[in-house]
């Protein structure tokens, strides 16, 4: 099964990091109030970027290192795609 992290911007312009093997499933989840409960005063979402993890525990591990991170390195993940 193909797992993916990914990172969708809410309406207050938050981010919020997942994993998931069906982004197009849990983006649709999240704005029907079906996915994360910390979400739903916070919706509409949108996809702001997605990675190709190959398996869970590799998705986990990097959705664990990402949501470490500060405000401003998410962005530039966003934008220049680093590593």
């Amino acid at each position: 099964m193909k797992w993916f992290v990914y990172i969708v911007e809410c309406s207050d312009k938050s981010l919020y990091t997942g994993i998931t093997n069906n982004i197009a499933r849990r983006v649709w989840k999240h704005n029907n109030k079906k996915g994360a409960v910390s979400l739903r005063g916070k919706l509409p979402v949108k996809l702001v970027y997605k990675k190709f993890c190959g398996d869970k525990i590799t998705a986990a591990k990097r959705e664990r290192e990402i949501k470490g991170w500060n405000r401003q390195k998410k962005l530039d993940l966003i934008v220049k795609g680093l590593p």
